[in-house]
This record gives C-alpha cells, sequence and structure tokens, in this order.
C-alpha cells in the first residue's frame, strides 16, 4: 500500500509498504531511474513474501510527485532529467526516512536497483541505519568507490553492461575487497527488471538467490 513520509528536513513524499508488520527483517528497496513503478512494486511483493517488511520511497517526489516511467528511450531521458534535480544528501534523508519507517523489531538492510544499486552503496557508506546493503548495477559506485561501508555490502553486475565497463567493477574490487561482488556472464544493463528487453531470468533467478542467502546471513 501507499503510505506518506516525512523526512528530516519536512519534505513529505510517498513510499510503497508491503509485507509483515510484525516482521523480524526489513528492506528499504531503491527505486530506479524509472520511479517506483510497477516492477518496484513487484520487487516489493517479491520480498514481502519471502518475509520481509518493505518500504520503498518514492525519490522523485522531490522534484516531481506521482512519476511511474516505463522503459522506452524518453522514459530513460526523462528520468535522468528528474534524477539530475535531486541533490544526494536529500536522496540520504529520504532513505532514512524510509528506515525508519520499518517495523523497530526489523533488523534492517537496503537493496537497490540502477540509480538505486550506487543509493543502496551509499546506504552501507553513508548511514548507520543498516546491517547489510546489496546493489545491483550501481553505475555511482565507482565513483565513490573509495567511502568505507558500516556494513557488509553484496553487488551486483552484468558484464555486457555498457553503462558499466568491467575496469569500473575491477576498479571497485580493488578498492574494497572486503565487498562481496559477483558479475553475470552476458547480462546487460538491468538484466534483473521483468519489463526489460536486458531481462535475463537465469541471471535475476541467481541473483535474487544469492541476495536472499546474504539477507539471511546478515539480517537473521
Amino acid at each position: 500500500m501507499q503510505i506518506e513520509l516525512t523526512a528530516s528536513d519536512g519534505h513529505r513524499f510517498s513510499a510503497w509498504q508491503d509485507g509483515p508488520a510484525d516482521a523480524t527483517r526489513g528492506l528499504v528497496i531503491v527505486q530506479e531511474i524509472f520511479g517506483v513503478n510497477s516492477h518496484m512494486r513487484h520487487v516489493c511483493d517479491s520480498y514481502a513474501r519471502q518475509g520481509f517488511a518493505v518500504v520503498s520511497p518514492a525519490l522523485f517526489d522531490r522534484a516531481e510527485r506521482g512519476v511511474e516511467l516505463g522503459y522506452k528511450p524518453e522514459d530513460v531521458q526523462r528520468g535522468l532529467a528528474l534524477r539530475g534535480q535531486i541533490s544526494d544528501d536529500a536522496v540520504m534523508r529520504d532513505i532514512e526516512a524510509a528506515a525508519a519507517a520499518l517495523p523497530a523489531s526489523a533488523a534492517r538492510g537496503i537493496i537497490g536497483y540502477c540509480w538505486g544499486g550506487t543509493i543502496a552503496w551509499w546506504g552501507a557508506t553513508r548511514s548507520g541505519s543498516f546491517k547489510a546493503a546489496i546493489g545491483y548495477y550501481g553505475g555511482g559506485i565507482a565513483g565513490t568507490r573509495g567511502e568505507t561501508p558500516r556494513c557488509p555490502v553484496q553487488l551486483h553486475f552484468g558484464e555486457a553492461d555498457t553503462g558499466i565497463p568491467q575496469s569500473d567493477v575491477e576498479a571497485i574490487r580493488a578498492a574494497q575487497p572486503g565487498v562481496e561482488i559477483h558479475t553475470y556472464p552476458g547480462a546487460q544493463h538491468g538484466f534483473s527488471c521483468e519489463e526489460r528487453g536486458s531481462y535475463s531470468p537465469a541471471d535475476s533467478a541467481l541473483a535474487e538467490q544469492r541476495s536472499l542467502a546474504f539477507l539471511g546471513k546478515h539480517l537473521g
């Protein structure tokens, strides 16, 4: 269901909430550059079925409320434009508000995709709210790879991702030898999104299996 949250600077924004209210594990699920659209709600539902309480904040609400985009080239351009209007500091304020909306009894993790993959990395390095962080194909991770994670991190990258060269992945490995990094031969950007042409069911299933095992280890 849709709920409304308030960030520390007073900004009010929407979020999608799912999963049991008495869950012992909680996840902030961070959107791509397409808003909290049907794909993100599908991801929320998937983790809620696994027993997680989940909150997915509508980060675009700082620029425009109610944005849900598809995956056509014009959607990509609009998503990039909206993202450019929102500061990294503002994003983290919304992430903290989303984390606070999870059940108080739940061990908290963060998982994100695309833009959200980078934000999940920042959730590990710029926040103390999480016990585990997972990023899928986050293009901004390499640029901030020198930051120090405060919790265990798992990252996923497609080896055929034209936007994230393998040299970036290797740079992250070199800077963060303690981070668990998985790459997927032949997989493209967005390989875990069932609405994209780049969707790879086998790679998506393997990545989800690894993610659930990682969260089981670190969130209990």
